[in-house]
C-alpha cells in the first residue's frame, strides 16, 4: 500500500518532544520528503502499527495527522510544482 502522512504540530506544552518523536517514528516506516511529510510502501500490518503508535504520542486536541493511503504508487499523481528538495536540503 503507497502511503502519504501529513502532520501538523501545534506548539504547546512539550512540542519539541513531540516534533522530534513523530519525526523518528515516521522516518523508521517511511520516506522523509518536505517538512512534515512522507511517503512510502508499506504493508497493512505496517501502516496499522504506525497509527497506533502516532496515536500513542500525538495530542489529540491539538495536533494534526491525515494518512493518504493508496493500493499502489501508481494510482496516485504527483507533480512538483517547484524544484524537488534533496535530502540534505529538508529543514525540520
Amino acid at each position: 500500500m503507497y502511503v502519504i502522512l501529513v502532520y501538523d504540530i501545534k506548539q504547546v506544552d512539550n512540542y519539541n518532544k513531540r516534533m522530534r518523536d513523530i519525526f523518528k517514528l515516521c522516518k523508521r516506516y517511511l520516506t522523509h520528503i518536505q517538512n512534515s511529510v512522507f511517503e512510502g510502501e508499506l504493508s497493512l500490518d505496517k501502516l496499522t502499527a504506525l497509527k497506533i503508535q502516532l496515536k500513542n504520542i500525538l495530542d489529540k486536541q491539538e495536533d494534526s495527522c491525515i494518512v493518504f493511503a493508496s493500493r499502489q504508487e501508481k494510482w496516485m499523481s504527483k507533480e512538483f510544482i517547484t524544484n524537488k528538495q534533496e535530502e540534505e536540503n529538508k529543514f525540520i
